[in-house]
């Protein structure tokens, strides 16, 4: 049974079936001969992201990566394109990245942050939109992590993790420039690990003051917490930020929205905790009028990532927050006040679409602007209340549409497409058929799978079926676009994509269902989701694969130690001892507040873990994963690996060097996909 829910409450949305065939100048593209997707179509197909409209609500503002091969590094320019439409200008060289760009409050100016000077720190630039080369207005050693204009457009607050001791002392004339020996870490820390970051120290991120015109720069915040996510108010006299200040901060994932005043001589004593909310508190933004602020705030603290997200409002000098999204029970994200301020926008996860979503700050129904099969990925507002939101869908990379207000003689908006960016790299390329099923199981809980199949796909024949499970295990497959299923699609295979119990998008009670029985109800599911594809006639029973990364990995393990219906695995950077990543990954609390303690609670983190079970894989598998994950580390996969290869199993190890929990550089990333194609054909195809 197919079942495909399209919402359409409060707006008629325009899928881009109907506009994905003309240029950014109305011209219609020649159509190519079609052929099937390629490894190398990953690196033609840019990334866009971060729309930013600019104060005269004249222009959009976004960035678009690229995976370059040739250099072996990926490259993030910021473009614009005009918000009533037309062709998109390239605003940033195409040899350096840029990121975090933001307007001026008079538009005058499009900042950016980049290491395009070759000392592999971040730093603050200026592009003059009346032409000129950008120019770099900050010398700050340690690098910028984030900024904010401030809204008179003289200041930047700037988040700065602090310097390592020594850092910018003048070195003596004429030292030896050779590289010296790493010094030795010394951990003195509970939360000592973090994936990207290496072992943490005691340095912090501290907001910082940047005065343009003289170039002056204060600290403004302190202490052994690391602060984030600042925000100005509209009267430029407080800015909000995120900070976890409780008295052990790495025993827990506390966060709270803060204010601290950035006019006073003393702004470390006019710092004022604006939420008391044990859970986390994030992604503060201003209410237009500055008298309230909207974030996203976690209540159920003690369910650690199952929590579901809400979106919250809060008044300024008041401890009373009021959740506007209290009875949705849905993950929710990025906040927006509308230009009125009469309504806060966010995207929504549920039942495998990403909606937008609007909330009346006083009362009023949900509504949601922009739904259907489609994940909605950003979104920013232009001053006359304009939408702009970054969307894709199963067969179109992420694009910018606009969603213009409703006419006075119209109670409808209409959808209109921005950016064209990935529509060269696409053309004449046949993708795959997608759908999503239900079923039910263990006597009524309903399960839904996105189901890729091959282009050109015959009803009544049977394919080679590879079972694709997500990471998270809080996370959810929707109807955005997928390169590695359409890639293996396109080599001749039907891909089956379930959301089990874990999975986010389904509520509360559907995300916790795993709890403390990691591959039990979820392991359950997926191979009912691979029983319904062999029902349908689309799947071969005889040839079926299973593999995933990060938890998707791990259900991987669980799958094939349980069953030898398999004939092809890939476990990729995945777990499967878990006393033995206690202290060597970065969720010691997470464990904690799930398993329990590891030497008072044994059994459980034993009967947990598929390394106990290693001698019942009989499926041929592949184990992949980064030198440097401190997120599920390389460890457990090597465990694994040599446990098979003692066994007499068939097994491959493949370990990309200084890559952390995701692979990113181009060469191994072609090199990733090259080994899942040769994996699977050799084992399900021959």
């Amino acid at each position: 049974m197919r079942m495909v829910a399209v919402a359409v409450l409060s707006f008629l949305i325009l899928t881009t079936a109907g506009v994905v065939a003309w240029s950014g100048d109305g011209a219609p593209e020649p159509e190519q001969a079609p052929r099937l997707l390629q490894i190398a179509d990953y690196f033609a197909i840019g990334d866009v992201e971060e729309p930013r409209v600019s104060p005269d609500g004249k222009w959009v503002a976004f960035t678009v990566t690229i995976a370059d091969l040739e250099e072996d590094e990926s490259v993030t320019r910021v473009w614009m394109v005009p918000l009533a439409g037309g062709e998109a200008i390239p605003m940033t060289v195409e040899n350096s990245s840029a990121s975090d760009h933001r307007w001026s409050p008079d538009g005058r100016f499009l900042s950016f942050l980049s290491d395009r000077d070759e000392d592999d720190t971040s730093q603050l630039y200026l592009l003059d939109r009346r032409g000129g080369e950008a120019t770099r207005v900050t010398e700050v050693e340690q690098g910028i992590e984030a900024y904010e204009w401030s809204p008179d457009g003289k200041t930047l607050v700037l988040v700065i993790e602090d310097p390592e001791p020594g850092e910018g002392e003048d070195e003596d004339e004429g030292e030896d420039e050779e590289e010296e020996t790493q010094e030795p870490w010394v951990i003195d820390r509970l939360q000592f690990k973090q994936d990207g970051d290496d072992y943490l120290d005691r340095r912090r991120e501290h907001l910082h003051l940047f005065e343009l015109e003289s170039e002056k720069m204060r600290q403004i915040t302190f202490g052994d917490y690391e602060d984030s996510d600042p925000v100005w108010s509209p009267d430029g006299k407080s800015i909000a930020f995120v900070s976890n200040r409780s008295e052990e901060p790495d025993a827990n994932y506390n966060t709270d929205l803060w204010l601290v005043n950035p006019n006073s001589d003393e702004p470390r004593e006019s710092i004022v905790q604006l939420t008391t909310n044990p859970g986390s508190d994030q992604d503060p933004v201003w209410h237009p009028g500055g008298t309230m602020l909207a974030y996203v705030t976690i209540t159920r603290p003690d369910l650690v990532d199952y929590a579901q997200t809400d979106v919250a409002v809060i008044e300024v000098g008041e401890d009373r927050p009021k959740l506007l999204t209290g009875e949705l029970d849905r993950m929710v994200a990025g906040p927006r006040f509308s230009p009125d301020g009469e309504r806060v926008i966010f995207t929504v996860e549920d039942r495998g679409e990403v909606a937008l979503a609007a909330a009346p700050v006083e009362a009023g129904t949900i509504d949601r602007p922009i739904s259907g099969r489609l994940r909605v990925e950003d979104s920013a507002f232009a001053p006359d209340g304009t939408m702009v939101a970054l969307i894709t869908e199963a067969d179109l990379p992420a694009e910018l549409f606009a969603l213009d207000p409703p006419a006075a003689s119209s109670s409808v908006a209409q959808l209109r497409r921005l950016t064209h960016v990935n529509q060269e790299a696409l053309a004449g390329v046949s993708l795959a058929g997608v759908e999503k099923v239900a079923f039910e199981i263990d006597g009524g809980t309903e399960i839904e799978t996105f189901l890729y199949t091959p282009p050109g796909f015959e009803q009544g024949r049977r394919y080679p079926t590879i079972l694709w499970i997500h990471g998270g295990p809080m996370g959810q497959y929707d109807w955005g676009w997928d390169f590695d299923a359409q890639l293996f699609a396109a080599n001749g295979y039907v891909v089956v994509m379930p959301n089990p119990r874990g999975s986010t998008g389904y509520g509360q009670d559907f995300c916790l269902a795993i709890w403390q029985d990691w591959g039990g109800p979820d392991r359950g599911d997926v191979l009912a989701a691979v029983n319904h594809a062999v029902e349908l006639g689309y799947s071969d029973p005889n040839r079926l694969g299973v593999g995933g990364w990060s938890y998707g990995g791990i259900l991987t393990n669980y799958v094939i130690t349980s069953t030898d219906r398999f004939k092809a695995a890939m476990s990729g950077a995945s777990g499967a001892l878990w006393v033995g990543l206690y202290g060597h990954d970065q969720y010691q609390h997470w464990y904690e507040t799930e398993f329990g303690l590891p030497w008072e609670n044994r059994e459980l983190w034993e009967r947990l873990s598929p390394y106990n079970r290693v001698q019942n894989i009989t499926t041929p598998t592949l184990w992949m994963g980064g030198e440097h994950d401190w997120n599920v580390p390389i460890l457990t996969s090597e465990i694994m690996y040599q446990a098979m290869k003692r066994l007499g199993r068939d097994t491959l190890l493949v370990v990309y060097p200084e890559e952390d929990h995701g692979i990113d550089t181009p060469s191994y990333v072609k090199h990733l996909y090259e080994q899942w194609i040769e994996w699977y054909d050799s084992h399900l195809k021959n």
